[in-house]
């Protein structure tokens, strides 16, 4: 964590935040505009699949192109915070229609090279990034109209994870969830349980007013989905690292709780089309077709 840059917080710009909540996969999708020059970026974008029927729609993406039509705004990035195991990406749906460049960490390379394997892509699936068209690197900043922006790389999850800080908000991807959800699993191919505490560390450290937006929610003990909590809020009262519990608490925890769970309904057809940036996987006369490993996973 000592080798992690400085990173350029700027708490004194405030950006619009609109979210866009996706019932099928319990998904945050996100539109941050800047007020002052209209621009904007998506974050975390869905597409829709019926998996029995093998089809797809773009209902969820609709309703955030229309969003950023009335409003007025341009579209200059659109954001994808990690290969989401859980649903599938709109990115290049969205910028079919609004323009923008699709971003992810630098370590989608890794993510890659673990799944084209399992996948069996063969030589024709590139393992370079090349599908993006910006890959960040620790530390990275860019701009959102007048907004500065940053990424911080934040693996544990996956190794392609990051946190996007825009001004005083910061888009934490599956890092961490809502303070009574607690954080989110690390035993998928490339995951640990240990540097997930260590990036979750990371953001704590992030000024204690920095508005923290999550990925999902699945409102435990049945109260309303939320998605918007604070770095201080965290810090107090999150379940897994919450009050001060150490690393080899949380490890323990973690890879015990880990254990437990299924594989998420829609991981086999998320991971092929997100570490493409939401392009569909083709068979040899190029059909979209999706792969179906046996024992891979």
């Amino acid at each position: 964590m000592s080798d992690s840059p400085a990173y350029p917080v700027d708490l004194s710009q405030r950006p619009q935040v609109d979210a866009f909540f996706d019932p099928a996969t319990n998904t945050i999708s996100y539109v941050v505009s800047d007020p002052a020059t209209r621009a904007c970026a998506v974050i975390d974008s869905v597409m829709d699949i019926d998996y029995a029927a093998g089809r797809i729609t773009y209902g969820h993406a609709d309703r955030i192109i229309a969003h950023i039509r009335d409003a007025g705004l341009t579209l200059e990035w659109i954001i994808e915070t990690h290969v989401h195991a859980d649903h599938l990406s709109a990115a290049p749906y969205i910028q079919q229609q609004l323009g923008g460049r699709i971003g992810i960490g630098g370590n989608i390379m890794v993510v890659q090279d673990t799944f084209g394997k399992i996948f069996n892509e063969g030589t024709e699936f590139q393992r370079d990034g090349s599908q993006f068209d910006r890959l960040f690197q620790d530390g990275d900043s860019y701009r959102i109209g007048s907004l500065n922006a940053f990424a911080m790389d934040t693996p544990g999850h996956t190794p392609a994870c990051m946190v996007h800080v825009v001004g005083d908000a910061a888009f934490v991807g599956d890092t961490l969830f809502m303070p009574d959800g607690g954080s989110a699993r690390a035993d998928f191919p490339g995951g640990d349980a240990g540097t997930l505490y260590d990036s979750i560390q990371k953001v704590l450290a992030l000024p204690d007013d920095m508005r923290l937006f999550m990925c999902h929610d699945y409102g435990p003990d049945g109260r309303e989905i939320q998605w918007e909590t604070t770095v201080g809020q965290e810090k107090r009262d999150n379940i897994h690292v919450g009050g001060g519990k150490t690393r080899e608490e949380f490890v323990r925890f973690r890879t015990d709780r880990d254990a437990e769970l299924a594989m998420p309904k829609l991981i086999i057809p998320s991971l092929q089309v997100n570490m493409r940036a939401g392009t569909m996987p083709t068979d040899e006369e190029g059909r979209p077709q999706l792969k179906v490993p046996i024992n891979g996973l």
